[in-house]
């Protein structure tokens, strides 16, 4: 390291040092404001609630008529703008910001003098009236005016500029107040789960809830979180799937079922990974792969048109049509154009095996030709996958929940969603031979024993459900925190999730 590197490090760590103590110096004079007031008898703190009876937006929304009409409005100090004996301030309440005029004559000296004393990010009552300043701004002519809570800290004034981006998602209570964005982000986010559940009730669909904690998490591949039941005294599961419950409750008669939740998957972290993460599963008695691929396309293509009022989205400079039929292609066919591997051409493990060895897999000796189609669609065709595209015909070592294909027992009737390359959506006309179930979740667990932490368990009682009796069903899971991602062009999962999972400091 030269020493004029030296030197700049020198001067960052100075001007962060001389900013930490600003900050320091701030907060210490706001507390002190603080002390005054509470010495006053108008301690904040003591105040528990106030009038709302109108919102920023609806005002300027409504202004022809709400011109001259008394509101009581309620928010942030995020601007302030003192000339002599009046004053403007801008608020920020839950649909934006509005302007304020303060008077001295309109609240009394006394007050004014008091309400010089606010600083930003302070939260203010006030009632007014509402007119339209000569620069045409519509505002709120202040007649009183209360301190509703002491902000001891000060808003950050370049909050995009700060090193360390994670704090946006470390704090988020101070990313929503100062970046707009953020805020329709997440209003968004809450729009679209509303459409979501709309449209599946409008197809007769029951919300459910199924168990979180479970002592078997089953329903996907993937590794659990564990912890333990002190009552019980036994060893427990967060969920990685509610599927195996959902079909119970088909097995049970509750014909059109779904449930949105967390789920739990104790793996890896990044752009479109969170440990904890909202997923939905739906399962219709009588249905088939093909009505969830009508599900899919179409519920994604409905959220986008009601709540974005267009089925063409944007996303980081990429172009999606979301309009129904979506494309659809095999797995086999997909390895055949972009591995460039006939597998029609291959009938057995040993000739499959040859193929992964000339493309380097590992452990290809153990491999068998489903595990290798596999392996190579992974490696090839994922990253071509833009979409929205269906891909069908998964080989069964890898769908332990899916019929067969009775053209090819080899394969299952299992489709995934793709768009921008993501997975968003996993479907199957779902396995009910409960003998078949069994064989297969046996030999799920020999990998399971066998060291593969993300192998299927045994869970005896699914199979007992299914010895019971499952109609012919269609099941479904979708991503919702992908699907989010793409629809309101977030650059990752930190992004839609209010507060990510992230590494203590």
């Amino acid at each position: 390291m030269n020493e004029d590197t030296n030197k700049a490090m020198t001067i960052d760590d100075v001007q962060d040092a001389r900013e930490e103590q600003d900050i320091s110096e701030q907060r210490m004079i706001r507390r002190e404001k603080l002390a005054k007031l509470q010495e006053m008898g108008r301690n904040p703190f003591l105040v528990e609630t106030w009038n709302v009876t109108h919102h920023s937006l609806g005002i300027k929304d409504d202004f022809d008529a709400m011109e001259g009409k008394p509101v009581s409005v309620a928010g942030r100090i995020m601007a302030k703008r003192q000339m002599g004996k009046a004053s403007f301030i801008d608020i920020q309440d839950k649909e934006g910001r509005i302007q304020i005029y303060v008077r001295q004559d309109a609240i009394t000296p006394e007050e004014y003098e008091v309400f010089l004393t606010y600083d930003l990010g302070d939260i203010v009552g006030l009632e007014g009236e509402v007119f339209r300043t000569k620069h045409g701004e519509i505002s709120i002519k202040a007649t009183n005016l209360v301190l509703l809570s002491k902000s001891l800290q000060p808003l950050p004034d370049k909050w995009h500029g700060l090193k360390d981006t994670d704090i946006r998602y470390r704090q988020r209570y101070v990313d929503l107040i100062v970046n707009p964005e953020v805020r329709s982000t997440f209003i968004l986010r809450s729009r679209m789960i509303k459409e979501i559940k709309t449209f599946l009730e409008g197809r007769g669909f029951l919300e459910v809830d199924t168990p979180i904690l479970t002592t078997i998490a089953g329903g996907a591949n993937a590794r659990p979180f564990s912890t333990h039941h002190n009552t019980l005294d036994i060893d427990m599961k967060l969920r990685i799937s509610n599927e195996l419950y959902l079909k119970r409750l088909i097995v049970g008669g509750l014909d059109r079922v779904y449930e949105m939740g967390k789920m739990f998957r104790n793996e890896g972290m990044d752009k479109n990974h969170n440990p904890e993460f909202t997923s939905m599963e739906l399962y219709q008695a009588y249905g088939n792969m093909e009505d969830m691929m009508d599900i899919t396309e179409n519920l994604v293509a409905t959220v986008a048109q009601s709540v974005l009022g267009t089925m063409v989205i944007e996303y980081q400079g990429k172009t999606f049509d979301l309009t129904p039929p979506w494309k659809r292609m095999s797995m086999q066919e997909a390895v055949k154009v972009w591995a460039g591997e006939d597998f029609d051409q291959v009938e057995d493990d040993e000739a499959a095996r040859l193929i992964a060895r000339k493309h380097h897999i590992e452990d290809w000796k153990k491999l068998s030709r489903g595990q290798i189609i596999a392996e190579l669609f992974e490696h090839y065709c994922e990253d071509h996958l833009e979409g929205p595209i269906f891909i069908t015909g998964h080989p069964v070592e890898i769908s332990p929940l899916a019929k067969r294909d009775p053209a090819d027992p080899r394969i299952t009737r299992r489709f995934e969603a793709y768009i921008n390359t993501w997975e968003i959506a996993n479907a199957f006309s779902e396995l009910n031979d409960p003998i078949d179930q069994y064989n297969r979740f046996k030999e799920q667990q020999g990998q399971l024993e066998g060291g593969d932490e993300e192998a299927h368990p045994m869970d005896e009682d699914f199979v007992n459900a299914l010895e019971v009796g499952l109609p012919p069903t269609g099941g479904l899971g979708i991503g919702i925190d992908r699907v989010i991602i793409l629809l309101t062009n977030s650059p990752s999962i930190r992004d839609i999730i209010l507060f990510p999972t992230m590494k203590p400091l």
